[in-house]
């Protein structure tokens, strides 16, 4: 029982008082934008969420398809990915970097990174890693 007590009154203790707010920055809110193809002809759209500098979003390739019929009993083309999460921590200035991770099976562990920058009233993405797809996401 001194335990939950201690536990609730040292979350009570962290939570901003009322009428305060956590921190925001100049590039907080929603972001959505579609990238070109890059070096793979494969468009993402891109929603990401900017919350007191904490990114946190995905990426969706419409492109990307799982296995097809194999008429030819040759082995089949690996699927592409086509959900990547996104993730990392915004400066209001200046270029930051985030990390993609692409959904897929087993140890076909597939990631990436991502340059971001404001300019102006946009968030632009570069991918420094495979495709090499360029977005400019608006709110």
């Amino acid at each position: 029982m001194k335990r939950i007590l201690l536990l609730a009154l040292a979350i009570a203790g962290a939570a901003p008082a009322a009428g305060q707010s956590a921190p925001t920055s100049a590039i907080d809110g929603e972001w959505r934008g579609r990238s070109d193809g890059g070096s793979c002809n494969a468009p993402l759209d891109f929603v990401i969420t900017i919350e007191s500098g904490f990114v946190d979003g995905s990426a969706y390739d419409s492109t990307a398809h799982g296995p097809v019929p194999n008429l030819k009993k040759a082995p089949a083309p690996a699927p592409t990915p086509g959900l990547w999460q996104i993730h990392g921590v915004a400066k209001p200035s200046g270029s930051f970097s985030l990390v993609t991770v692409a959904s897929v099976k087993a140890a076909d562990r597939r990631q990436g990174k991502l340059t971001a920058r404001s300019e102006g009233a946009s968030l632009v993405i570069s991918e420094t890693t495979g495709c090499r797809r360029t977005a400019r996401l608006s709110r």
